[in-house]
């Protein structure tokens, strides 16, 4: 019988392995739900894969599940980072979700010379990131980094992690990724809604493991890029080739 609720836990998961239940998460699947002792839960926490686990214990504060047997092994996502300049808060929480359930690694907001926002709730991102790898069946969850200038982005940047840089001024040019990179360490950047400073456009294009691309003959919008830049890479140098 398939599992229909889905839930992401801290706690460690194995055969027989009790997994208690904040007040938060007992209310959702008592409360909400209306699930009670004996009913089943599919739980995730980014490590273990997925479990099955019924309702040992069932109370308005909190909970307990057991762990009964292994749904699905970890499902790693290709080694890529995202990069994006955070925009207007539904746009940003958009591109946390899309770039989870498209197989993004790891989430980097970055602030560069035109991004208007100065700050984000990281936690708030970290839950939108957690929410979409439940709801889509995912069993690893990036992890949302804090907002970083991209200038010191680059300056720690690892050697052997190639870049492609989604610049603007490039529309209607080619899209070209050298296959031969598929395997490798990648990271796509995509800009704010200003685009990307003269001075940050002349720093990318010179380092040596940048990729200055095109995403076609049209500009897009910031979230729209991302799911559009994530697409083209996945299908070219990702696991869904």
């Amino acid at each position: 019988m398939s599992v229909k609720i889905r839930l992401y836990v801290e706690h460690p998961l194995g055969q027989g392995q009790t997994v208690p239940l904040s007040r938060e998460q007992a209310h959702y699947l008592f409360g909400v739900m209306r699930l009670g002792v004996g009913d089943a839960v599919a739980l995730f926490n980014g490590r273990d894969g997925e479990w099955r686990a019924d309702v040992a214990e069932a109370g308005k504060r909190g909970g307990t599940l057991v762990c009964q047997q292994q749904s699905r092994p970890l499902q790693l996502p290709p080694d890529l980072w995202l990069l994006f300049a955070p925009i207007k808060k539904a746009r940003t929480d958009f591109i946390v979700e899309k770039a989870t359930e498209m197989g993004a690694a790891r989430i980097m907001p970055v602030q560069t010379d035109f991004t208007n926002a100065e700050r984000i709730r990281q936690d708030r991102l970290q839950a939108h990131a957690i929410e979409a790898a439940e709801q889509c069946g995912g069993t690893f969850v990036p992890e949302v980094g804090g907002l970083t200038r991209l200038g010191r982005v680059l300056d720690g940047w690892p050697a052997d992690r190639q870049l492609m840089f989604c610049d603007e001024a490039q529309a209607g040019g080619t899209l070209a990724l050298d296959a031969a990179r598929a395997g490798q360490p990648w990271a796509i950047l995509i800009g704010p809604e200003g685009g990307f400073s003269a001075n940050e456009r002349a720093r990318l294009s010179a380092l040596p493991y940048a990729h200055t691309v095109s995403l076609g003959p049209r500009i897009l919008r910031a979230d729209t890029a991302a799911v559009a830049a994530m697409t083209v890479w996945q299908q070219a140098m990702g696991d869904w080739r």
